[in-house]
């Protein structure tokens, strides 16, 4: 893990990657969260720092990873003489993070979840009809023929084939990591290779770790679960940050999740020029959020 504070008698904040560590991002998207938590940027199980080939696949389970996270949990509030912290998921970590909330709420301030998963195969297709939609409208016959051939459906999933084709195409509308970014090589694979904080092993095993999960190691589990019907309610005060953009995570699937999601203090903060990484940057927004995170603890 990377920890990021300018006070460590801030309060704490666990953030929960998804399919692969983008701490690296942070250099070209500074988030200044650092200004007023004690970021803990965790690389999860099988993950960047956290990569190892003798890991066993069979230990990349759901269970395991929300264990695994209220254990870092647990070790950070001892660390830093915390009652509590706070918990951010992004894109695949709000998967894990708001079932880990649920399960052990009385060791959270709040959870806040960026490009908030619901229902990840809808999801899906709708990111899927969308960018058919746009290419066609846009001529690029090569884009439409490759996604025809690989359809995305409630009962039969995601093909290898349109998952091949799902960040570059993703990317080049302007719906993948970032609204501006239309390239996975310059917007992701560079700027992971030029990160002065990870040495050459680290950034080799950050993309072994990546190669061998796939887009996610709980990606069936992810297309099989409703979160939406799964969690219903949470015990502690919810926040979201939702880009406009994102397809990757559906924006209109998040915010129907949010409106019925039960929970004490609701938020839900819409980032205008945001896809689905990096809504953090506005920094306006941003001063509100962590304002209202230190009247809750």
């Amino acid at each position: 893990m990377f920890i990021k504070s300018k006070d460590v008698n801030n309060p704490v904040l666990l953030y929960l990657h998804g399919g692969m560590p983008d701490y690296f991002l942070t250099q070209k998207y500074p988030t200044g969260l650092e200004d007023y938590f004690t970021v803990v940027w965790w690389e999860q199980r099988g993950s960047g720092l956290s990569y190892s080939a003798d890991i066993s696949p069979e230990t990349m389970t759901l269970e395991q990873i929300i264990s695994d996270t209220l254990g870092v949990t647990n070790y950070l509030r001892h660390r830093f003489g915390k009652e509590k912290i706070y918990l951010m998921g992004h894109s695949g970590g709000t998967f894990i993070g708001i079932q880990a909330a649920a399960q052990a709420p009385e060791l959270y301030y709040a959870y806040i979840g960026v490009a908030q998963m619901s229902n990840q195969l809808k999801s899906e297709r709708l990111a899927y009809e969308y960018m058919l939609q746009q290419f066609k409208e846009n001529g690029n016959t090569k884009m439409v023929r490759k996604l025809e051939e690989a359809p995305v459906t409630m009962t039969d999933g995601t093909p290898d084939a349109y998952l091949a084709l799902r960040d570059p195409a993703m990317h080049s509308l302007g719906i993948g990591t970032t609204h501006d970014m239309n390239s996975v090589i310059t917007g992701v694979f560079l700027p992971s290779l030029t990160s002065s904080e990870y040495t050459l092993g680290e950034k080799v095993n950050m993309w072994s770790g990546k190669s061998r999960s796939g887009v996610s190691p709980l990606w069936d589990d992810i297309l099989s679960m409703d979160l939406s019907k799964e969690v219903t309610e949470l015990s502690i005060p919810v926040y979201f940050f939702e880009g406009i953009y994102d397809y990757t995570c559906s924006y209109t699937l998040a915010k129907e999740y949010f409106e019925q999601l039960k929970a004490p203090i609701k938020g839900f903060y819409t980032f205008e020029q945001s896809a689905h990484s990096h809504c953090l940057k506005n920094l306006k927004k941003q001063d509100i959020f962590c304002r209202r995170m230190y009247w809750l603890e």
